[in-house]
């Protein structure tokens, strides 16, 4: 009678609440641990990652990756996984840039964004089919994917910039 079988959470749900927690206090401390005193402007460990060379950029993806991951265990919907796996290109690509990257990185709160991403959909399941293994499988080898190009981007960049100024 039923086209498939219902899909469920990897997670049983009692320990829906404590996953939770943990992701938003992970969120809270790569994105906002710190406020800067009179002023609500505030910024976590992300920024401060992303500031060492080379593989900082790296890094910060791994790390919202492991929210993504978390989520998809939780039960989220492929399009709302797919939002959070855009937060985290966005905030990965721009972290590229020299200086602007870094700047971006205090105004950009991916992974604040994410948690919200999470808990509307957990607050409002909506219909639509949730991930599947390959999916997530997918959206995991493609993040690496991403933090490999941000590793070799300036690499690339530096080389030839070398290159340019030695005339080699």
């Amino acid at each position: 009678m039923s086209d498939s079988p219902p899909r469920f959470s990897m997670i049983e749900p009692d320990a829906k609440a404590p996953t939770l927690k943990r992701l938003r206090q992970l969120s809270r401390l790569l994105d906002n641990i710190i406020t800067i005193p009179g002023t609500k402007i505030g910024f976590g460990l992300d920024p401060i990652i992303g500031l060492i060379p080379i593989g900082g950029d790296f890094l910060g993806v791994m790390f919202s990756s492991y929210i993504i991951l978390e989520a998809a265990r939780l039960g989220v919907s492929r399009a709302t996984l797919g939002k959070m796996v855009l937060n985290v290109i966005i905030d990965g690509l721009v972290g590229t840039v020299p200086v602007l990257g870094d700047l971006f990185d205090f105004a950009w709160k991916a992974n604040i964004n994410n948690i919200k991403l999470l808990e509307d959909y957990l607050r409002f399941p909506s219909q639509q089919k949730s991930a599947d293994r390959w999916f997530i499988f997918t959206v995991l080898v493609g993040l690496l994917l991403i933090s490999i190009l941000l590793v070799a981007l300036p690499l690339i960049l530096i080389r030839i910039l070398w290159n340019a100024l030695t005339g080699g």
